[in-house]
């Protein structure tokens, strides 16, 4: 299997490419992100774009909250920079880890903010798990649906217009280029977020079987509903450089957020995905779909940043890929 010479993601990677010295499309990304943009000129940008909106509205913006060490450095970010009143939204896909739910309540007694959680109905998630996993090979469908189109409904409801989500999407895929404004809208969820299968499909594919309202927090609203309340979702990280590894210190030092022991990811990598107690078991269906799984994602992105030697990301890559997760009997006996 051909692999990046610099960052060793294969070519079974999503939007992957490669140069003629074997350099992939992503490292190429980054390195246009940290020698070609200004990033003191996009803080400016994003100075200009929050006082447009800052004091307008019940709230300055909403910030889709997982709890997560990128939602939580967007939100800390924002009140600690600009002095925001977020109104922060959580998507409860049904896998929240203990140590998360503690990780939130430190940040909301640290920081104050008001914030809503919706949990869908369970008989419906299971239905959606399934059907995803059987089709796609992904049970995630309506997590990462969920997680993206339900904000944006209660941006509607409470007319909030202006949404700040984490990461560019460049940061890891070649969906978008790193030189413009990632707009998080529906041709962005329909590309990189719902596996091919818009609500609609949903439907379809599990037969008509369930009431189709079941489905409306995994739909993205109609543009004109959002045009109305003249909607702006960005990442913050089109305006500011993104570093996982040095924002996670920063939030567990001013927060008191901790991170987790995470199934078959190096115990460096502690702040790494720890919303959910099923993520061993994606990463293992990812293996055996594409020969890898998060412990070549992560070396990727520290082998670009350069603070990993490649012997160190071989050896990670090696000693913690494809093993079978005990969660794996939980995740069976969920979707029965």
């Amino acid at each position: 299997m051909k692999k990046c010479s610099n960052c060793f993601l294969p070519e079974t990677h999503e939007t992957i490419s490669f140069d003629k010295k074997g350099v992939c499309n992503i490292c190429s990304g980054i390195e246009f992100r940290d020698t070609k943009i200004d990033f003191l000129k996009k803080k400016e940008e994003l100075d200009q774009l929050i006082k447009k909106y800052k004091g307008k509205y019940d709230y300055d913006c909403i910030v889709p909250f997982s709890g997560g060490k990128d939602s939580t450095w967007t939100l800390y970010y924002l009140i600690k920079e600009y002095n925001l009143k977020p109104l922060v939204v959580r998507f409860d896909h049904g896998f929240l880890r203990p140590n998360l739910e503690k990780n939130v309540k430190k940040c909301q007694r640290k920081l104050g903010f008001d914030m809503i959680t919706f949990t869908p109905n369970w008989k419906i998630v299971q239905k959606l798990m399934l059907r995803s996993f059987l089709d796609k090979g992904d049970f995630c469908w309506h997590c990462h649906t969920g997680i993206f189109s339900y904000p944006m409904w209660i941006s509607i409801e409470k007319k909030i217009p202006l949404i700040f989500w984490g990461e560019k999407s460049s940061e890891y895929t070649s969906y978008y280029s790193y030189d413009e404004v990632e707009e998080v809208d529906e041709k962005r969820f329909n590309r990189f977020i719902n596996l091919g299968i818009t609500a609609d499909d949903m439907f379809l594919r599990l037969n008509g079987k369930i009431d189709k309202r079941e489905l409306k927090p995994y739909t993205y609203p109609e543009i004109s509903q959002l045009r109305e309340i003249k909607s702006k979702s960005v990442c913050l990280g089109s305006y500011i450089k993104w570093n996982p590894k040095e924002n996670s210190k920063i939030i567990e030092k001013e927060l008191g957020w901790t991170g987790d022991e995470v199934e078959n990811v190096p115990p460096e990598y502690k702040y790494e995905k720890i919303e959910c107690y099923m993520q061993g078991v994606r990463d293992y269906i990812k293996f055996i779909k594409r020969g890898y799984s998060r412990p070549s994602h992560l070396s990727a992105i520290d082998l670009r940043n350069k603070v990993i030697s490649k012997e160190k990301a071989q050896e990670n890559i090696k000693l913690f890929e494809g093993k079978k997760p005990e969660s794996l009997k939980i995740f069976l006996d969920f979707i029965g």
